[in-house]
């Protein structure tokens, strides 16, 4: 299938309270977050016409641009608002959303104190991150870049920054033949593939770990919901390379790839079994209900 670029395409951008035209919402050159990564976003999914979790994301696009630094210029409602109103104007039902933030060109030096912070939010009909290969289980290469202590970069944003050694990462692994990578972290413990959570199925029980040096996802902790309704034994702990030949099932969990089984990490290959299957199964039924009724499911 051919790529169509992200330049190029009908439809219309949220741009700074403004509905624009695909093909002029642009920012300049110089623009601060280009040059220095000042920028932070949010993945989201439209299912039914309805964004999953619209407020939870919305609030960490907030806390993120406040860990940059920096205050995004509208509040959580208007955010919402926004995000419902570009799935709305594109005529989608089922979409990817993704607002950005990010410093201006006013100012370009590592100091950026007199920038004025934008806001777009954009929409595109976009299938599961892995397509075709998602149901038969992906295949992860192990990355040689590893996810930084917090004391080194901001963790516990999503930023714009933190995904380079993400792409660097994923290409290398795609290089090799694999769909993508699982990166260890500064210390070599597990921690998660390029843009999505990763769990375990170690002895019957779900395993995870913990994540202290990249995101909390959302769909994580969904998924962590959805294992505790079910009254399995959940287990978010420290985990090393070692336990990678211990896992008979493993699956990834984000946004974007949604739940994704693993059938291979590096050496080691894993069949997608009954824990797997529940869980994916739930999570497509709980995504096309009503917020009415995700909300009414208090997180356990």
């Amino acid at each position: 299938m051919a790529l169509v670029p992200f330049d190029d395409r009908d439809g219309l951008i949220w741009l700074d309270g403004v509905m624009v035209p695909w093909r002029d919402a642009k920012l300049h050159v110089l623009s601060h977050g280009l040059h220095y990564a000042s920028g932070v976003f949010e993945g989201e999914r439209a299912y039914a016409g309805n964004i999953f979790k619209l407020r939870a994301h919305t609030e960490r696009l907030i806390a993120s641009g406040r860990i940059l630094g920096f205050e995004i210029p509208y509040t959580a409602g208007e955010i919402d608002a926004a995000c419902i109103e570009v799935v709305k104007a594109n005529g989608f039902t089922d979409a990817y959303v993704r607002p950005i933030a990010w410093r201006g060109a006013e100012q370009l030096s590592v100091s950026a104190q007199q920038t004025k912070i934008h806001l777009a939010i954009a929409t595109w009909a976009w299938p599961n991150l892995f397509g075709d290969n998602r149901m038969k289980g992906v295949r992860l290469d192990i990355a040689s870049w590893k996810r930084p202590h917090p004391e080194t970069a901001p963790t516990a944003s999503k930023a714009a920054g933190l995904y380079m050694i993400g792409t660097l990462s994923k290409h290398a692994a795609e290089a090799n033949g694999f769909d993508d990578a699982f990166m260890l972290d500064w210390r070599g413990q597990l921690a998660e593939a390029t843009g999505a959570n990763a769990f375990f199925v170690i002895d019957g029980d779900l395993h995870t770990p913990v994540p202290d040096c990249f995101l909390d996802g959302i769909t994580r902790r969904t998924v962590l919901s959805i294992a505790r309704r079910h009254q399995m034994k959940v287990v978010e702990r420290v985990m090393l390379p070692d336990d990678l030949p211990k896992a008979t099932e493993v699956f990834l969990a984000g946004t974007a790839a949604e739940v994704t089984p693993v059938r291979q990490i590096g050496p080691h290959s894993y069949t997608p079994g009954h824990i797997t299957e529940t869980l994916l199964h739930d999570y497509e039924g709980l995504v096309r209900k009503s917020p009415a009724e995700v909300e009414a499911l208090a997180p356990i």
